[in-house]
């Protein structure tokens, strides 16, 4: 599951890219650049979902 983060998150930059370039050329394959940009922010919240959800618990160093 320690590969599934990383992926969306590589996605996530190919999706800024894409964005940042769909800005400055005009549409890319009739895709506006806030398409992108929203593609991008939520594969990293995904990202960020299932690393916190399914990750190995991290100890703290505090005995309770």
């Amino acid at each position: 599951m320690g590969n599934l983060p990383k992926a969306l998150i590589a996605l996530s930059a190919l999706a800024f890219v894409l964005a940042i370039a769909s800005h400055f050329s005009g549409a890319i394959v009739g895709t506006q650049a806030e398409a992108y940009s929203r593609a991008c922010t939520n594969l990293a919240l995904l990202a960020i979902a299932i690393e916190l959800t399914f990750g190995r618990p991290q100890a703290t160093g505090r005995s309770l």
